[in-house]
């Protein structure tokens, strides 16, 4: 199994098939995800890569890390497993309404 790797201070203006690119010049690549905002749809300036093996990940590392792509110096490390979440899914809950006010004093 591969390993997944953190590409961090990307420019906004790398895309996927780029990044792809990139380390396939490495390794295998298995898949490529530069995470966008939600609402915008804009990068958030890094991605994942996932390395078909531990071996080519590692020289990815080394090989990549620092290196300028596109006027940036990326970060490349191995992606740390994603914290769990606080609060569920459920819905939003705002305070109350409050209630009838009286105007007297």
């Amino acid at each position: 199994m591969g390993k997944k790797l953190y590409v961090g201070n990307l420019s906004f203006n790398m895309d996927e098939d780029m990044l792809n690119g990139i380390f396939s010049a490495i390794g295998a690549v298995d898949s490529v995800k530069i995470i966008t905002d939600r609402d915008s749809g804009r990068s958030k300036g890094f991605a994942f890569v996932e390395m078909n093996s531990d071996s080519d990940a590692q020289t990815a590392i080394e090989k990549l890390n620092g290196t300028e792509q596109l006027g940036r110096s990326i970060n490349v490390s191995e992606a740390k497993p994603m914290a769990p979440r606080e609060g569920g899914g459920g819905p939003r809950r705002s305070g109350g309404g409050g209630g009838f006010r009286s105007n007297r004093y």
